[in-house]
């Protein structure tokens, strides 16, 4: 090999070095495009999800002065019922399969209190990327920032793909 060509590998082959780099390689799909990161809400994230979700939201609400929310157990269940209704419609829409409305959802569920309001979404991302987009649309801004509200239900489910359905609920 001569030099020339020994000096014009150097350079491959410290990239090649960096390949990786203790980081996971980016996955293209089909169209070439790159595959969204997935995040996988395991048992143990599980169990964190909620509160992590119920601080940030209660973090935004303390810095515009709203009072902040506590969980209940039926708008819980009426967001968990709804995340899991989407992924059987696969498509991100405030109408259950059975025509449901967000008020019967909750009715159905047991909650006694006046619903305020419904954010979904359908996505990879985590909570706090999710709460970050709905922060970012004025009309789910107002479900979240709204002055009447006193409760909250978030749930979500995760397709086995990766896909999550998210959904949130507020009510005074």
């Amino acid at each position: 090999m001569n030099r020339r060509a020994f000096v014009a590998l150097i350079p491959a082959i410290v990239l090649a070095g960096c390949v990786g780099g203790g980081t996971e390689a980016v996955q293209l799909g089909p169209d070439g495009k790159p595959l969204p990161r997935i995040y996988r809400i395991t048992p143990a994230i599980a169990a964190q999800v909620p509160f992590r979700f119920l601080d940030s939201v209660n973090t935004v609400r303390r810095a515009k002065g709203a009072q902040p929310l506590a969980f209940n157990a039926a708008l819980n269940a009426a967001a968990e019922t709804h995340s899991r209704d989407m992924s059987v419609q696969n498509r991100p829409w405030h109408f259950g399969s059975d025509g449901s409305s967000p008020l019967t959802r909750v009715q159905r569920a047991g909650y006694n209190g006046r619903l305020l309001g419904e954010n979904i979404s359908e996505t990879y991302q985590t909570e706090l990327e999710t709460l970050s987009v709905w922060m970012a649309s004025a009309d789910q801004r107002s479900v979240i920032m709204d002055p009447a509200a006193r409760e909250l239900g978030f749930a979500w489910y995760q397709e086995e793909g990766g896909k999550i359905w998210w959904t949130m609920v507020t009510g005074g």
